[in-house]
């Protein structure tokens, strides 16, 4: 029997079931076709979908959101990074350049007083920088750029816009070196401006105080007193100003007083100081109008007077004043 006329195979009825799921499946699409054309039924449902399914669509849109933000964030912080370390640097040259401008206008004010205080007390001064500095107790000096080549010499006093700071004692081609009126080794006969009671001054080797010692108890001096040079011993020309009295109190004797002085000059800062080359001699008090005409007069009186002894000279002998023929 031909091997043709078996029974059909099994798959063939699977396929017919196939068939007719899938004409099924077309049927119900055209009937919801056809319905949501007529009813537009399935728009609402697509709607309402639409807004349960929202939440899902926020929370798959999240990675990417973050993904963004972070990517920004990254791009904002390092350009505020860099913008802030630009800003920084900016800050601290203009902060340097304002201490600069600031240092730079103190020390014009400063020379504008040397100057001025030079211009007011007459004085043929010369301008030095400081070179050096030194404030130990024991040693209390200064080097300024100024020396026998600029015309400096020793003995030469040096003085701030505030007063005296001591004297020239040494002196190369280059340099001076000046001893500061502080320095322990020193002292100054100084004056009270107010009533001339005469004191001396001695260096302590701190930079802001003089001391006072020896003073009498009768002495009219009083805290608050400005104490000038008194030129005695031509060391100092008279009338710089030394300091003010800031304290005063008997020594361990009691039979004296003590005190201390502040100086006036600024010893511990500027960067200049003067050189006094000359002073000008104090203005002559001018007489009054009466005693100018009485002494013309005396002085001619005098002149009168004393015309015929200055011409003739002594008065000569009779003998002499007498002819011969006379004295037969």
């Amino acid at each position: 029997m031909p091997s043709y006329a078996g029974p059909n195979p099994p798959h063939r009825s699977g396929d017919v079931a196939g068939t007719l799921r899938l004409l099924a499946y077309l049927a119900v699409a055209l009937v919801l076709i056809v319905l949501d054309h007529r009813g537009s039924w399935l728009d609402r449902a697509r709607d309402q979908a639409t807004v349960l399914v929202q939440p899902l669509w926020m929370v798959a849109g999240w990675p990417g959101q973050l993904a963004d933000k972070v990517q920004s964030d990254a791009g904002t912080l390092t350009r505020l990074t860099a913008e802030n370390a630009r800003l920084r640097n900016e800050a601290l040259v203009n902060n340097a350049r304002l201490a600069r401008l600031q240092a730079v206008s103190a020390e014009n004010v400063r020379l504008r007083e040397l100057m001025g205080a030079a211009e007011q007390g007459g004085l043929d001064v010369q301008l030095a920088p400081i070179l050096d500095i030194d404030l130990d107790p024991t040693r209390q000096r200064l080097v300024v750029d100024a020396g026998s080549g600029d015309g400096v010499h020793v003995g030469q006093s040096v003085i701030d816009a505030g007063g005296l700071m001591g004297q020239v004692i040494e002196t190369t081609p280059m340099h001076a070196t000046v001893l500061l009126l502080t320095d322990a080794s020193h002292a100054l006969p100084v004056t009270v401006a107010r009533n001339g009671v005469r004191v001396v001054a001695y260096g302590t080797g701190q930079s802001d105080r003089l001391a006072l010692q020896s003073i009498p108890m009768s002495s009219d001096i009083k805290v608050g007193d400005t104490v000038v040079s008194s030129g005695l011993g031509g060391r100092f020309p008279a009338g710089f100003v030394v300091g003010t009295i800031t304290r005063l109190q008997p020594d361990d004797s009691r039979a004296f007083l003590v005190g201390d002085v502040k100086p006036a000059a600024q010893l511990d800062r500027g960067r200049n100081v003067l050189l006094v080359r000359a002073v000008a001699p104090p203005p002559r008090p001018e007489p009054a109008a009466g005693a100018d005409t009485q002494g013309e007069g005396g002085d001619a009186a005098g002149t009168d007077a004393g015309a015929p002894d200055a011409g003739d000279g002594p008065p000569p002998p009779a003998d002499a004043a007498t002819p011969p023929e006379a004295r037969r």
